[in-house]
């Protein structure tokens, strides 16, 4: 049931262990900042166009972690689902453990980081992740995405940049939509499990602009018994205009999503045949969510530098039915809850770069804000049957607000050292109104209540070099990550009544991080980094039960190798390895809980791929993934099985005009999960109550590991015609 594959990774390794490549694509012309934008330390690198999978040479960035991934590699990368972008950063695991429609598992850095606590994603500057969410802190649901339209993607690893504020304590992804397409592009794609999507792009111009758009439409069965029918429909539409030196931009989005949900299974019932692998134990869970958003992005040049702004305005709203642990607490309804969050949220950001000097050196200086209002109205918690509400478990509005100013300097010092400085400061506002507490039959005041908070971070980094076409990093930072504001107000157990304590509002981290980047090989480019994060406590809201269950403070460690090799124009390969080490750093305050591993982090994962682009008419590439085995609870008595996957895809072009795609999803049709948990439930098949010394009582259920298992292989094939 829970196979890992050692021989294939053990091939992998030896494959791939000494190659990576250097050479990469030269950044989009807007992107990187103009010769009298740079500080004088910054050594010229002459301008090559070449292509490549990361834009990560020497001199491009300020840690051995961080880098950019082009649109080339998501050409080349077969991809599942929308949320698979991400895992473009090197280390990054995505899974899912129920309906496709759903916000998507995310693993990085020895943290389990559930639907997207601690990384910090956006798209085009507009935050993707959901605060104070009906079902985890910081959901990052990635479905409105269109791979076609991403330029490159930004990533960030530890708590290190100014910039980056919430959630971005192990990482962050900025994502970038381009603003023009070299061609009209329509896609139509047939697979396996009743697998259609229809893609339709361009960006003509219209009225001394240019108007990028994209729509899009997908079905998907999967591989379950009791099919997932998703669909999604997805629409684009961005109008870039130039005003003066400046350009303004203004961008529409529609995202529509239905599904059926396959939740994670009891490995019990699969053994005993109560259900198959791809079966259900609650064939009535499901969801749909709907994103509407306006964006508008002002870039100026000013003072010897680029200001930047951009606004935005998001509706959103989530309608999920879960069942984890199917009759344990109701065993004549079952267990299956609904998780409601409709919101609006808005708000601003923007920076100011310029050039100068500082005490005679060279000085390259960035200020910038950000502020952000969620109304939620409702977020609600209900026990249902059948997507039928039976009872109000909790519901509330939430009103959060926050602001943040931060301001960094870069300075030159030598040719062969610079440091960067910098501060952020983040200010939070909680209002909570209890509407219903199923404890009080009705509002509770005691879990309605406002909290401020606020949190300095300073950030410091120093970068030697480059010598040999070597460089070196020193990083350092001080980061946060918000908590739930139901948790922070809430005093009170909306279920049982019990009392409660109040969790603090933002929970500090503390990073460090050494690395070295390198091209002093021809056509190999290698970065090495070792890191370190403390977090004061793992506090998380836990949406399933609607209380907040506070965590012990925690550590890791780790190291990261990733190498790009590009021996010949056409071919490509790239290598990630990283290894993590999470403990708890403090005892539990219960004693029945024993050791200090962290359930669910992350410890192995390697990404391997090789690629032919462009070898006459024909492209090609084989992608491999493994993710080790987890501990699944505190002593380490449970793990989960280790997984490796293999995709695989193959691209012809007929002419210039139409090209043919087949991609292959799980190659070797491995059994293996997308994740696993470890905790109580109880079947229909089991009894409701045992003997108990005054009669009988209720079942605290069977602990058992719960898992999702990972697609089935399949198949899809895509033509595509641009003209």
């Amino acid at each position: 049931m829970h196979r890992s594959q050692p021989i294939v990774i053990l091939l992998a390794s030896l494959a791939f262990g000494a190659t990576a490549r250097a050479a990469e694509d030269a950044p989009p012309k807007a992107e990187p900042p103009a010769a009298s934008e740079r500080p004088s330390r910054e050594v010229e690198l002459p301008e090559v166009e070449v292509k490549g999978h990361y834009q990560n040479r020497v001199g491009t960035s300020d840690a051995a972690s961080a880098g950019t991934a082009t649109k080339q590699l998501i050409e080349d990368r077969p991809i599942l689902r929308p949320g698979e972008v991400l895992e473009l950063v090197p280390g990054l695991i995505i899974t899912q453990h129920s309906g496709a429609g759903k916000a998507n598992q995310y693993f990085l850095r020895g943290f389990n980081l559930d639907h997207g606590t601690d990384f910090a994603t956006t798209l085009d500057g507009v935050p993707v992740n959901l605060r104070t969410h009906a079902h985890g802190q910081g959901y990052t649901d990635l479905n409105f995405i269109i791979p076609e339209l991403i330029g490159r993607l930004e990533y960030f690893k530890g708590p290190y940049y100014a910039s980056k504020g919430d959630f971005a304590s192990a990482g962050a992804a900025d994502v970038h939509y381009v603003d023009r397409l070299p061609t009209y592009l329509f896609q139509g794609t047939g697979g396996m499990f009743s697998y259609a999507r229809a893609v339709a792009a361009g960006s003509p111009e219209i009225a001394g602009g240019r108007l990028l758009y994209g729509f899009e439409y997908m079905h998907n069965d999967g591989p379950w018994d009791r099919p997932d029918d998703y669909r999604r429909w997805n629409g684009v539409l961005r109008y870039t205009h130039a005003i003066g030196d400046g350009k303004l931009s203004a961008t529409a989005m529609l995202y529509v999503g239905n599904w059926n949900a396959t939740d994670q299974l009891a490995l019990r019932a699969v053994q005993e045949g109560l259900v198959g692998r791809f079966g259900s134990l609650d064939p009535t869970t499901g969801g749909s969510s709907h994103r509407y958003s306006f964006s508008a992005d002002w870039q100026q040049p000013l003072g010897g530098g680029t200001f930047q702004a951009n606004v935005y305005t998001v509706r959103y709203d989530l309608d999920l039915f879960s069942n984890f642990t199917y009759f344990l607490d109701d065993p004549v309804n079952g267990d299956q809850f609904e998780q409601f969050d409709r919101r609006w949220y808005y708000g601003t950001s923007g920076s100011w770069k310029w050039v100068g000097q500082l005490l005679g050196f060279g000085a390259r200086t960035q200020v910038g804000w950000e502020v952000r209002q969620d109304r939620i109205d409702p977020i609600g918690l209900y026990h249902t049957k059948a997507q039928q509400r039976l009872a109000t478990t909790r519901q509330d509005y939430v009103l959060e607000t926050s602001g943040a100013a931060y301001g960094q300097i870069d300075l030159a010092w030598t040719s062969w050292l610079r440091t960067i400085v910098g501060l952020r400061y983040d200010e939070y506002a909680f209002h909570v109104r209890n509407d219903f507490s199923l404890a009080n039959d009705g509002p509770d005041p005691r879990n309605s209540g406002d909290d401020t908070a606020g949190r300095v971070s300073p950030k410091f980094s120093a970068i030697f070099g480059p010598w040999a076409s070597t460089e070196l990093f020193a990083n350092f930072g001080l980061g946060f990550h918000s908590n739930d504001a139901r948790g922070v107000t809430t005093r009170v157990d909306p279920g049982s009544g019990d009392a409660v304590t109040p969790v603090t509002p933002l929970v500090q981290t503390r990073g460090a991080e050494v690395g070295v980047r390198t091209e002093v090989i021809p056509h190999l480019q290698t970065s090495l980094a070792l890191w370190g994060l403390d977090m004061d406590s793992e506090l998380l809201f836990t949406g399933d039960a609607g209380t907040t269950e506070p965590s012990r403070a925690s550590r890791r460690l780790g190291v990261e190798w990733s190498a790009r090799w590009q021996p010949l124009r056409w071919l490509l390969f790239d290598l990630d390895v990283s290894w993590s080490h999470a403990r708890f750093t403090s005892p539990d305050p219960d004693p029945a809980v024993v050791g200090d591993h962290i359930p669910g982090a992350i410890e192995t994962a390697v990404a391997a791929g090789v690629s032919i682009h462009e070898l006459g008419p024909w492209s090609a590439s084989l992608f491999l993934r493994y993710f080790g085995p987890r501990p699944l609870v505190e002593d380490d008595s449970v793990r989960s099985s280790g997984s490796a996957l293999l995709n695989a895809q193959v691209s012809y072009r007929i002419n210039r005009f139409v090209k043919l795609t087949a991609d292959v999803f799980n190659l070797a049709n491995s059994q293996v999960d997308d994740i696993s948990y470890y905790y109580a439930s109880r079947l229909p098949n089991e009894p409701a109550t045992i003997p108990g010394p005054n009669g009988p009582v209720k079942s605290p259920g069977t602990n058992d590991i719960h898992f999702h298992p990972a697609e089935k292989r399949s198949v899809r094939g895509t033509v595509t015609v641009e003209f």
